[in-house]
């Protein structure tokens, strides 16, 4: 088997292992967040975790996701490199007013843990009625008789 040593790659792994601390606390995982229609949806990246090892909650009005991967080795193994680290993955978002933090819904499917936040009914968009004819006078009544 023929195998190829590049010492570049292997100081920038040796460098990002030293400066990242090597697995010391919780990591980042990657996310999309877009919004379709009346909801946001944000999409994880979480290779090789478990799902039962995934939480997720709500406190006022920040998000905090966490999971935990544990990687196994057969006995007597011999690493020859090892890129995937074990350990545990956090992320934090503040949400914004306007959304239906009671509705959110979590799916995870082959290593991508996709979340659903809906926006309330009151900040949906919505068509503004315009009354016409009678003039400003009509305008005139028709507000004083809402503000009583």
């Amino acid at each position: 088997m023929a195998m190829n040593f590049d010492p570049f790659r292997e100081f920038d792994r040796l460098a990002g292992s030293l400066l990242a601390g090597a697995g010391t606390g919780p990591r980042s995982m990657p996310m999309d967040l877009y919004r379709a229609g009346d909801h946001y949806v944000m999409d994880v990246d979480l290779p090789g975790v478990d799902p039962g090892s995934v939480d997720i909650d709500v406190d006022g009005s920040v998000l905090t996701i966490r999971a935990e991967r544990t990687l196994g080795a057969p006995e007597g193994a011999q690493w020859l490199t090892r890129e995937r680290q074990p350990g545990s993955f956090v992320r934090q978002l503040t949400l914004g007013d306007g959304l239906d933090v009671e509705r959110i819904a979590a799916h995870y499917d082959n290593g991508v843990l996709s979340v659903t936040i809906p926006v309330q009914e009151s900040s949906k968009p919505r068509k503004i009625a315009i009354s016409t004819g009678g003039g400003a006078e009509t305008l005139a009544v028709e507000q004083a008789a809402a503000s009583s």
